[in-house]
């Protein structure tokens, strides 16, 4: 089973003794690889603590000096990769707020052209876009960066509302990033999704499930008295009980009889698929055929009442078999969406 990468440290570096003591605490507990403090922070407002600057690099370099360890920072322009390299920092991250602007991907991508063995983690952008997401990829690789020196990083996506978390997983995005890059590690930052500590383990746990490759998990020495994200940070003391309680899956099994199993139940699992899909082939076939009727008859392609029934008595059916009303609501809407395409083209 492969061990996971652990980072953590406080969400920005606010003092040189808030960071010491904090990273003390970290480093004693044995299982962080790196360490990471924001310098410079993008804030929503004007007038919150938007980071401590050149300073906190300081800071950094004397962490990475006293206890051996990597350290590494958020970057969202030239002049701060220029600055991170200038004390040492060992990994840059891009963050969400970044990831979102081609604009600002591109001048961090030109930086590193001069440095083509810098380590960089990109988080995912605030909106659910894989595309935004796989373009900044992108930019950094062409700027000559190794695949195997970039990881990816899940920290949520803003979606309006209230919601239970403070960003959504929407987990099926960095799926597709891995299947796109399988090369990078995926990283899963827990803290940022919850916005809660309360909800940190639950996020932690369904990451390992995924086996995604490791956490980036925020730490403070006293997160009630953090300038930002004081509640989603954990204290130094409560990370090792943390990652204690996180059960990491294997790869696959040698057990001969698990093997059979899976082979015959994926064998099922095939089978299904097909004749889904060929159900949805036939269903497609009817479509156009109430196409060519609505042409004839000068009648609209969408019908709000029918397909408002269809929705619903479909859902409740599916919520009866087991099946979330997420999950079969997002179903309908592909078919309802492939289906009004191909009466619009019978219709043109």
């Amino acid at each position: 089973m492969k061990k996971p990468v652990i980072i953590s440290g406080p969400c920005s570096a606010e003092t040189r003794e808030q960071l010491l003591s904090t990273i003390d605490g970290i480093v004693k507990c044995g299982k962080v690889d790196i360490i990471r403090a924001g310098i410079w922070k993008p804030r929503t407002h004007p007038g919150a603590f938007e980071g401590i600057g050149e300073e906190g690099l300081k800071w950094l370099a004397e962490v990475k000096d006293k206890y051996r360890v990597k350290v590494c920072t958020e970057v969202a322009s030239a002049k701060h990769v220029e600055l991170s390299k200038k004390y040492g920092i060992d990994v840059l991250w891009i963050g969400a707020r970044t990831t979102v602007s081609p604009f600002a991907v591109q001048e961090i991508a030109d930086s590193l052209r001069d440095y083509p063995d810098t380590r960089i983690m990109i988080k995912n952008p605030v909106n659910p876009d894989v595309e935004l997401w796989t373009g900044s990829v992108q930019r950094i690789l062409d700027a000559g960066i190794k695949k195997e020196n970039i990881a990816l990083i899940h920290r949520g996506f803003s979606i309006y509302g209230e919601h239970k978390y403070r960003n959504q997983p929407v987990w099926a995005i960095p799926l597709e990033m891995r299947r796109r890059f399988p090369e990078m590690k995926l990283i899963c930052d827990p803290s940022h999704i919850s916005g809660n500590s309360e909800y940190i383990k639950e996020i932690c746990q369904v990451a390992a499930n995924l086996q995604y490759d490791g956490l980036m998990i925020e730490s403070h020495i006293c997160p009630a008295k953090a300038l930002s994200d004081s509640k989603q940070q954990i204290t130094p003391s409560e990370l090792p009980t943390l990652l204690d309680s996180i059960i990491w899956r294997a790869d696959s099994c040698d057990d001969e009889e698990f093997a059979r199993m899976i082979k015959v139940y994926r064998s099922e699992i095939d089978e299904i698929d097909i004749s889904i899909l060929d159900l949805l082939s036939k269903r497609m076939d009817i479509s156009d055929k109430i196409g060519e009727l609505k042409q004839k008859n000068n009648v609209a392609i969408l019908q709000n009442r029918r397909w408002s029934d269809v929705v619903n008595s479909a859902v409740d059916r599916a919520v009866s078999l087991g099946l979330s009303e997420q999950f079969i609501s997002k179903i309908l809407e592909a078919i309802h969406m492939e289906s009004i395409r191909h009466q619009s083209n019978i219709l043109k």
